[in-house]
């Protein structure tokens, strides 16, 4: 079978590795059990990025990089599932490029009938974001700043005009990215490449700052001290962008406006990635127009330079396994 393997920054191939092996049963009381999941429907994220483009700050291992991806159940060793199951599953560490991986059975939650398996693919991703969304306060008639209009920013989009924001403002420097926000909930966009993003925020606001303004940039285009100068006097900013080890702040200027700040990571697999998949599949949102490209796993290269460089529009880049009957 094959797995994926980075031979140097922007630079991956497919190699043959050996079939895995499911574990014997587990013998301590209250242990998971573990599957042999198929990965067969896959997209890319932003936090796959670093692994291609060639990071120093994590090890690049055989098998990077994938997380969001649905599939079946080959065999399994536990209660939770039937081999033949379809399901969501989202590996550790990012560690999804295999066409098969052992996986304990409490890190994948069954498919949604109601809509394709694409869709329920992000719940995935909005998951993450429904799980960071929790640590703020009732959204209910705020004024929202999403700074960043890649896939998550517009996952953003959604989920805050699920949750009755007032304003939701999305801000990018690529008018490409923008083009789409009002389609996924935001009810303004800004280009802050040509535009004073501050200034033109304070005008649709009546000469206001948003109470909340969300980081979904992250990386090596972090947006903080962007957000820092957005935010409103005693509001709050949610990082949810994942960013280099270390990132220059103006943390005097954070503290003088006295601002609170959340951060995300790590959602609830009983809680978090099943109301996703329940709110994709009652329709409460429409994901499926974030798909914008497609390419089989033989050209998983051209797919990773396709959503690095933002070509064509690109959201959501899907890579369709072999084993994938649509």
């Amino acid at each position: 079978m094959l797995a994926g393997q980075f031979i140097g920054p922007g630079r991956i191939e497919l190699v043959d590795v050996p079939e895995p092996e499911l574990p014997s049963a587990p013998t301590e009381p209250g242990n998971p059990g573990q599957i042999i999941f198929q990965p067969e429907c896959t997209c890319l994220c932003g936090s796959d990025l670093p692994f291609f483009r060639g990071t120093d700050e994590w090890p690049i291992e055989l098998g990077h990089s994938l997380h969001e991806m649905t599939g079946t159940v080959v065999a399994t060793n536990g209660s939770r599932f039937k081999a033949g199951e379809r399901v969501l599953c989202v590996p550790i560490n990012q560690l999804g490029l295999w066409e098969r991986f052992v996986i304990d059975e409490t890190r994948a939650i069954p498919l949604d009938d109601r809509v394709s398996e694409e869709e329920c693919m992000l719940a995935q991703p909005l998951g993450t974001a429904i799980f960071a969304l929790k640590k703020l306060p009732n959204m209910i008639d705020r004024d929202v700043v999403v700074v960043g209009q890649g896939p998550m920013g517009q996952l953003f989009n959604m989920a805050l005009s699920n949750m009755g924001a007032r304003h939701i403002i999305g801000i990018d420097v690529l008018e490409s990215r923008l083009a789409p926000s009002q389609q996924f909930g935001a009810t303004e966009t800004i280009c802050n490449a040509e535009t004073d993003p501050v200034e033109a925020v304070r005008e649709i606001l009546g000469g206001q700052l948003p109470e909340v303004v969300i980081e979904c940039v992250g990386h090596y285009d972090q947006a903080m001290n962007l957000c820092i100068d957005l935010c409103a006097q005693a509001g709050r900013i949610l990082c949810f962008g994942v960013p280099p080890e270390t990132i220059e702040i103006r943390w005097r200027d954070l503290l003088i406006k006295n601002l609170t700040v959340h951060t995300s990571m790590n959602p609830d697999f009983q809680r978090d990635f099943p109301l996703a998949m329940r709110w994709i599949g009652e329709g409460r949102v429409n994901v499926k127009p974030l798909i914008t490209h497609r390419f089989p796993l033989a050209n998983i290269q051209e797919a990773f330079e396709v959503f690095r460089d933002k070509r064509d529009g690109a959201q959501k880049v899907l890579v369709e396994f072999p084993s994938w009957k649509k």
